[in-house]
Formats: structure tokens, C-alpha cells, sequence
């Protein structure tokens, strides 16, 4: 099976671990091979396991991010308490593979959050591949990445990946797209039969995409082309040059829309940045644009490590989206912190809390039936 990287090289094959005189490391290690690379599994994080409030309460009675994270975690506790309201979730960033799958899904079913917009990384790369049942693993950022290359694995920071069983994610892909009517869809019709296909096909039933086909939650991929669903689209499409699905990012924001829409009042719960922000925020405005009355996000927390001071999107505060009449005031959290330390503290305190034991699963993908 060719790799997505070429493998042809005159470079020699080095040891996995380069050496490193500025950190006090050995200056030599063995090679190692890729079973050897592929051992450690990266282990999702349980936050039924642990009860975070105590030390949210403590981190309330601090300064700087403590306290931020606390206060957003009264936020988030606010968004479940709210009478009919909804809660939409962003998915940024390496998430799945860095070991946060199960919190995302204990999330999920405990109705505490209704519709998802992700990253194609994280729900096709990462979710659906351990889907299939292949396993992410805790790697070393001093790898010889050269090395790695030639040895079929890819690194995540410090994970690891097989290339070749991503490459079966990939193929997968496209088999789902020959399987279908050729049409446009949606990113969330077709994570739909993504779901569909692990119920009959999957070896791995903790998955976020498995959970939302089981539980009627939307998941929305506005840059679906730009993961391993890329690459299984393009080989379907490839094959089948005059009748092929394609996606439909317009019928995307057109969907998601009509959550915000149905939902009512709603709160969002971001993690990280990039197009699953704006394009949450935005269901406010194109709600305006379609003639609807639409009320601003009430409630809005994101967890983050980017920078506002250059004015890049993913970075740009939630108090600066109320200019854009996105994100109302006053219960709105930044938080500058990597998410998988304050994810699974905000989760776990939530939680524990029990606020989301009153809600009921809202099942919104049923407006699309």
C-alpha cells in the first residue's frame, strides 16, 4: 500500500531519537521498530472517575486562569440549568488522539451538549479511526521525524499514528461514498452514514460519531475535505468523474442554522479555535439573514491557547464577537489553557454538579427526517 508521504529517500536510516545537547539527553539511542514506536496506547481520560469541584471551588478563589476556568465553569453549569435551552460545542485541535474521546462522550450522553461542530481531524482522523478499532499512541517530540517517515509513522506533537491503518480510515472514506446516492449532502448527513457504517461495521464503540448517529446529535465538519475524508472523496470522486457525492458546505451552515433556530436559547462550549467558532457564532447572523428574530449566543465559554493580540480569528475574545452581534454579554469566559488540563476539570465539575440530570436528549437531528 503506497504511503500518503512518499517513502523514496537517500537519506540513511537514523535512530527514531535524535540526539540532544541542549536538554541533557543521552546522544544515542537504538533504533526501535514500528511495533516498538506503536506500545504505549494514549488512555482517554475518565471524568466520572475523579470529582473536580472541590479544587474549581479553590481555583474561584484565585486569579488568573484558575480563575477563569472556575468562572467558566459556572458558565457551563449556567448553560445546563437554562429552561429549554441548547448547548452547542466547538472541536479544535488534537483532541481525540491527545486522550479526551470518553469526556467528549460522557458529554454526549449525558445530554450535555446537543450539536457538535468539529474539526474533520478530530471526528475523522482521530474519532472515526479508533472507530475502526486502530489506536493512537504517546510518541516522543525528539522522534527523528525522517525516521518516522520511513517507518510509516506519523507524529502528533508526542503521538503516534500508523499511516497504514490511516490509510484503511482514508479508503473507508470513499467506500462510504460509493455506497450512496450521488448527490450533494452535508457534512452531517454524511457523518450520519459515517455513524451508520460503525453500528453495522465498527470494532470500537466508544466514538463520538457512533454516539451522535445513536443519539440523534448533529455533527457538522464545515472543512470536510481537509482530513482523511479529503482523501476518500477524492478517490471516489476520481472513480466516478461523472455521477459522485460531493459535500455541500453551504447546506452546512444552512443546517447548523436551523439548530440554533429550533434550539432557543444557547450557549456554546468551545474548544479551541478555528472554523468551528466563527461558524458557530455566525448561526446568530445568518439566522438574521434568513428573517428570523434571532437572539444572540447567551452563554459562550472557549478554552484556548491563542493569541488575541493579532487580531486572528481563533485568538478574538468573546466579548469582541458581541460586536459582530454574535455573543451576548456578561456570560461570556475566555480561558488560556491547553484543553486536556482544563477540559476534563470543567467537565468533571460539571458533571458531578448534576445540573445536567434535569435536561432531556433534545435529538435535534430529527429535524433533517
Amino acid at each position: 500500500m503506497a504511503n500518503r508521504k512518499s517513502v523514496q529517500s537517500n537519506t540513511k536510516s537514523n535512530p527514531v531519537h535524535q540526539a540532544s545537547t541542549q536538554d541533557g539527553r543521552a546522544n544515542s539511542h537504538p533504533s526501535l521498530s514500528q511495533k516498538q514506536l506503536l506500545s504505549r496506547t494514549v488512555e482517554h481520560i475518565d471524568i466520572k472517575s475523579f470529582d473536580a469541584r472541590p479544587i474549581m471551588a479553590a481555583y474561584g478563589k484565585m486569579a488568573f486562569q484558575a480563575r477563569n476556568l472556575a468562572r467558566a465553569t459556572d458558565i457551563y453549569n449556567a448553560m445546563l440549568s437554562e429552561k429549554d435551552g441548547m448547548i452547542f460545542m466547538g472541536l479544535a485541535g488534537s483532541l481525540v488522539s491527545a486522550g479526551l474521546k470518553k469526556v467528549i462522550l460522557d458529554l454526549m450522553e449525558n445530554n450535555m451538549v446537543d450539536s457538535i461542530v468539529s474539526t474533520g481531524a478530530i471526528l475523522v482522523d482521530q474519532d472515526f479511526f479508533e472507530g475502526l478499532g486502530y489506536k493512537h499512541y504517546q510518541g516522543d517530540i525528539y522522534a527523528n521525524d525522517e525516521t518516522l517517515r520511513q517507518m510509516h509513522v506519523d507524529r502528533i506533537y508526542d503521538t503516534y499514528i500508523n499511516e497504514d491503518e490511516l490509510r484503511i480510515c482514508d479508503e473507508t472514506i470513499g467506500k462510504i461514498a460509493d455506497s450512496l446516492e450521488t448527490r450533494p449532502y452535508s457534512s452531517r448527513e454524511f457523518l450520519w452514514h459515517m455513524g451508520a457504517y460503525l453500528k453495522k461495521h465498527g470494532k470500537n464503540k466508544d466514538s463520538i460519531v457512533l454516539k451522535a448517529y445513536e443519539k440523534d446529535i448533529p455533527l457538522f465538519v464545515p472543512a470536510f475535505s481537509d482530513c482523511s475524508a479529503g482523501f476518500g472523496l477524492v478517490l471516489h470522486q476520481h472513480n466516478n468523474p461523472k455521477k459522485h457525492v460531493s459535500i455541500d458546505s453551504a447546506a452546512d451552515f444552512l443546517e447548523c442554522t436551523r439548530v440554533k433556530l429550533k434550539g432557543g436559547t444557547s450557549g456554546l462550549l468551545m474548544i479551541g479555535g478555528g472554523v468551528p467558532k466563527n461558524f458557530l457564532q455566525d448561526t446568530v447572523v445568518a439566522g438574521e439573514v434568513l428573517g428570523h428574530d434571532v437572539a444572540m449566543h447567551k452563554y459562550a465559554v472557549q478554552l484556548t491557547v491563542a493569541d488575541e493580540r493579532d487580531g486572528a480569528l481563533s485568538g478574538s475574545t468573546l466579548k469582541e464577537a458581541h460586536s459582530w452581534g454574535k455573543v451576548d454579554e456578561g456570560a461570556e469566559q475566555m480561558v488560556f489553557g491547553e484543553a486536556t488540563v482544563t477540559l476534563p476539570l470543567l467537565a468533571s465539575a460539571a458533571y458531578h454538579g448534576g445540573a445536567w440530570k434535569t435536561r432531556t436528549a433534545k435529538k435535534f437531528n430529527q429535524i433533517f427526517k
